[in-house]
Parts: structure tokens; sequence; C-alpha cells
């Protein structure tokens, strides 16, 4: 070159330089990683598979989750791991089942109790929100009215052994625990007179806000609450835009006491249920609606489900609060009866997955782990028995059917029912060893008990089990005999020996759920202030411009 070639060659090699400087510096618009989607997962509190019009309900308004699977693909037979909280919970996000982690009571108590109790995940259980987190992933868990319910402390009121933040989220806003009746004001002189005492005073221990480790209201105040919350996973979404990340919005919306705001009061042609599940469906729009924004639609695998059937029993004097399980017999707490466990499942995500399809395949909470994980690039833990499996050919439509041979249904420590997805014939058999007893009889579930119990004189128990085609009988209605199934000693044999083939695989592990962990203890208890005077309000975002 001569030398005046030599210095343009050169200027031009600055001004390369500095332009790309220049766009690496500039905020970016667009997800680093396209290969890698974002994750939006959304759970809802004992909503029945019957509550949503696009699994048949047409009296209750439901129009952004009907759009959210016109938009993408509908699971008819997704079934929850559980048919209560916590342990549904667990299962989801390990993708084990629940006797595995030790998240199966073998009391009647199936739930965590108390913020103050030491029962919780354990740090030895991993979750999707882990192997995302070390795949790169901003992961935050913001619990709407809702809970985590998967405990927070082991030996002090600040080691947050079981916190979200020590399960793989980058970032927890919410409650700790669920929502319960007592979180609601009262102004009983009862209600005074038992604030020392752990057991009346309800409201003052488990009804508490948390940012990260942090209490910022004791108790909350639930009439902000649902603003408080859309403003977090908003913004959550906006700081996060230009990144992967995973946001597992977790519901209050339809548990008891159905906390309602006063726009939505009175909307419904099914009372306050109704009006809850008509609010459920309005935030489920406006997070759609923030990832629309910043354009990230088409690159946001969204998932909706709940965590297992609506509660039939749930009522205040004449008035039902609870869910409707459409065709399927029993609800929350009924052990393996599919109105328990069978729930609403959808996934969307724009120009990878089909639109508007169906799969009646057997699918399961617990798929959502292996499927999130390998979308993600991360692999499922090698040294576990992962009973999830990815969705990701039944939803793609590159394999016919499900990899699930065997569902086992659980109620605390008990085995319940077995499902049998017999692939060569297209039928799925349902065994049931042990059924809740209905009171009235004739009704679909037992009334008087807020949770039907697992064993004792509440359960009957079956030998030669309960067989059901689901195929053709999905309500449980008709028991085969041997009479009227020719293969009915065969189906119960192979179905027998699922179950010795899944007892081999158990291994024992320390019961969360037991008495001693379930009850509340003081020294445990998350406080704001100086134990027993818990009190505290910190929140000074009102939020109201979202409402």
């Amino acid at each position: 070159h001569t030398s005046g070639s030599h210095e343009v060659y050169q200027g031009t090699q600055w001004r390369c330089l500095s332009i790309w400087l220049i766009l690496c510096l500039l905020p970016r618009t667009c997800v680093p990683n396209p290969s890698k989607p974002i994750f939006l997962l959304i759970l809802a509190d004992d909503l029945g598979i019957g509550d949503v019009g696009c699994y048949g309900n047409d009296t209750i308004r439901t129009p952004n989750i009907d759009g959210l699977a016109k938009e993408g693909v509908r699971l008819s037979q997704h079934i929850a791991a559980a048919s209560v909280c916590t342990p549904s919970r667990a299962a989801f996000l390990t993708a084990r089942y629940l006797i595995r982690s030790g998240m199966a009571s073998n009391t009647q108590h199936r739930v965590l109790f108390w913020n103050g109790c030491s029962g919780g995940l354990p740090l030895n259980e991993t979750t999707f929100a882990t192997i995302l987190h070390q795949q790169g992933y901003s992961t935050a868990l913001v619990v709407m009215r809702w809970k985590w319910h998967m405990g927070v402390n082991c030996e002090s009121s600040q080691d947050h052994c079981h916190h979200p933040l020590h399960h793989g989220f980058d970032y927890f806003y919410g409650m700790p625990f669920t929502l319960v009746n007592e979180c609601e004001e009262t102004l009983s002189l009862l209600y005074f007179l038992s604030w020392f005492s752990s057991y009346g005073f309800t409201k003052y221990w488990n009804c508490i806000l948390m940012r990260n480790h942090d209490i910022t209201e004791q108790p909350m105040y639930l009439e902000k609450t649902t603003s408080n919350m859309l403003k977090e996973a908003v913004s959550f979404i906006e700081r996060n835009k230009q990144r992967p990340f995973l946001l597992f919005f977790s519901l209050l919306h339809v548990h008891t006491p159905l906390v309602t705001t006063e726009k939505f009061l009175g909307r419904s042609r099914h009372g306050l249920y109704g009006d809850n599940v008509e609010e459920m469906d309005w935030i489920v729009g406006k997070l759609l609606d923030a990832l629309d924004k910043e354009g990230l639609k088409n690159t946001t695998f969204v998932y909706f489900a709940s965590d297992h059937g609506g509660s039939v029993q749930a009522h205040r004097g004449n008035a039902r609060l609870g869910g409707w399980n459409g065709i399927y017999k029993g609800g929350k707490g009924m052990g393996g009866l599919e109105g328990g466990i069978r729930v609403p499942g959808i996934v969307r995500w724009p120009g990878a997955l089909p639109a508007d399809i169906v799969i009646s395949e057997p699918t399961s909470l617990m798929d959502i782990f292996p499927t999130v994980v390998h979308l993600a690039g991360g692999v499922v833990p090698q040294d576990r028995v992962i009973d999830g499996r990815t969705l990701l050919p039944l939803l793609q439509g590159t394999a016919r059917h499900s990899e699930h041979e065997f569902m086992f249904h659980y109620c605390g420590v008990l085995l319940h029912a077995v499902r049998w997805h017999q692939k060569d014939r297209d039928t799925t058999w349902k065994a049931h060893y042990v059924t809740p007893v209905f009171q009235p009889e004739d009704s679909r579930a037992r009334f008087g008990r807020q949770i039907c119990p697992c064993f004792g004189d509440g359960v009957t128990r079956h030998d030669p089990p309960l067989l059901f085609d689901l195929s053709q009988d999905p309500s449980e209605a008709n028991p085969l005999s041997a009479d009227t199934e020719p293969l009915f000693d065969t189906i119960v044999n192979r179905i027998g020996k699922a179950v010795e083939e899944h007892r081999r695989m158990l291994t024992p592990v320390p019961q969360q759920l037991s008495s001693y962990n379930n009850v509340w203890k003081p020294w445990l208890q998350p406080c704001c202030g100086t134990f027993p005077f818990c009190w505290c309000d910190k929140e000074n975002n009102k939020a109201n411009d979202m409402l």
C-alpha cells in the first residue's frame, strides 16, 4: 500500500472499531441468546379443571387463559402429583414424587401448618430454578397472595434453610406460607384475647410478606396485594428483558378466602368464587401484555396450570367457595380421584410449538422440570430418580405417546391409586387401592371436613382394587370386574408388578411433615420486630396505578 492508502485503511479500521464499541455499549433491545427461551410459569391454586372456558366452562369468563390455549397446546390429561398444596408443589419444583423427598405426610396433616415449623423442602433436593440459575438465567418467584409453602427455617428464625433463595431463585417477593381465612381482617374480642397464642394468632405468625429474606409486612395487607404483586412481576420482566429469565408467578387465586379486588366483585354469575376466577384471568392477561410490550412474546415459553383440583367442599354457610372439576369425581384432598389431580395445563411458545391443538396423553406437572431444563441447555440430575418426562416430543408433534407408562397417585405416604397408560391399546387404566368415604354417600365429597383423610375410618380399602378404563369412563363412574372386563386379572397383576418395581426404587428419607417438624416453634418464627411483638409495614409502594 502507499502511505496515503495505508492511512485511509487505518482510519476505516478505527471507525469500524468505534462503531462496534458503541453498538456493544448501547442498551440492547433483544434477548442476547435467542436459542434460550424465556420462561413464564403461572401456577393457580385450587383451580378446578372445569372452571376455565377452554376446558368447557361457558359461564365464567376467562378470555386470556382461553386465548393462551388458542395460541398454544392444551393438555387434557394433565396430572398433579398430589391433591393438596405442599406435596404437589414440591413435586412440581423437583420432578420427583413427594415420597422421595420426604414431603409426603405420615399424619393427617398433609401440608405445612406454620412459618415457624422446621419442615420444608430439603436442601439436597434440586429445583429447576437451581439448574436454570446455573445456566445463566435470572430466576424469580413472585408469590401473588399465595404461598411458597415449602418451609422457611430449620434451627433458628434467621437461617432460611428452606427459603426460595436457597432453592435456585435470585429474587423472592410474596408470602412464604399460604393465604388462610385468618389473614382477613377480623375484630372479634376472641381474636384480640388470643394475641399471644400461636394457634389463635395465625394472622401475625403466618400472614406475612417477604422481599427476599426481609419481612416487609407483618401482618400483610390483602387489599393492596394484587397491584403490588403485579407491579413486581412486570418490573422483573422489564429489568431482565435483555437476558434469559425464569419468572415463576404463583397465584393465590382461587384459594379461600377468595380475596378479590373491588373492581371484580359481583361481576360473575358464580358469586365470589367466579369473581375470583375472572380476576385471576385478568392477572394472566396483564402478565402476557407485559411480555408483548417488551417484544418477548415469541421468545417466551408460557405455562399455565393449577397445583391440584378444585375444593368441592369449601363453603361459607350455603354459599360454595370452591371450584368445579367438570365430569371428574372428587376434588382437592381426595387421594387419587381424578377431580383432585386432573388440572388445566396450557403451553404457549409461538413459532416453536403448534397452535390450537389438544394433547390427551397422560402428562404431569413434574414434566415441566425436565422440559425447561432441556430448553435452557441444562441437564437433569443424574444422581437421583427423576419422575418427570420432557414434554417436548409431545408438544412438537415428534412423538405420539407420552413417556409415562405408569403414574403413582399418593395421599400422604400411602399409595391410593395407579394409572397405567397401555400404549399398544391406546388405553389408560386406573386402579384404586384406597378411596375416600363420601358423606353423604351419594355426594362427591366428604362434607363436614376440610380435607379427606388418607387413612383410618375416612377411607375404604379395595382388594382387588377398583379398576376403571379412563379412556371410556373418565368420570370413574363404572368400576370394572372380571365379569365385565376379560383382562381384569391381567391388568391388575401388571399394575401390581409396577407398584412393586416402584417401591424397590424408594429409599428412606427424613419426614418433613412429621408431627415434630409440623408443630409451631417460637424460636423459628419469622418476626419483624422483637418476638412476640411482630409487627411492621415497610411497603411504601401502593401500586394503585395498575388497577
